[in-house]
């Protein structure tokens, strides 16, 4: 198979630099947990943990006293 094409490198690169890189320290543990758990959901661990982050803020936001 081929490599990819400078247009392919071009729009992979205009597409990744649309996000930011975020990067946490967990126990191997804890990852461990994380991945079986999203594996049960039938999410991949990136979308597991942004699901997380969404909800937990949106959950943050209706506390009483914010």
């Amino acid at each position: 198979m081929p490599g990819k094409t400078p247009a392919q490198k071009r729009a992979q690169k205009n597409y990744i630099e649309k996000f930011a890189r975020l990067e946490i320290r967990i126990t191997k543990e804890e990852r461990d947990g994380v991945q079986t758990h999203a594996a049960a959901q039938g999410e991949s661990v990136n979308n597991f943990i942004k699901r997380a982050i969404r909800e937990t803020m949106e959950r943050d936001k209706e506390k009483p006293g914010d």
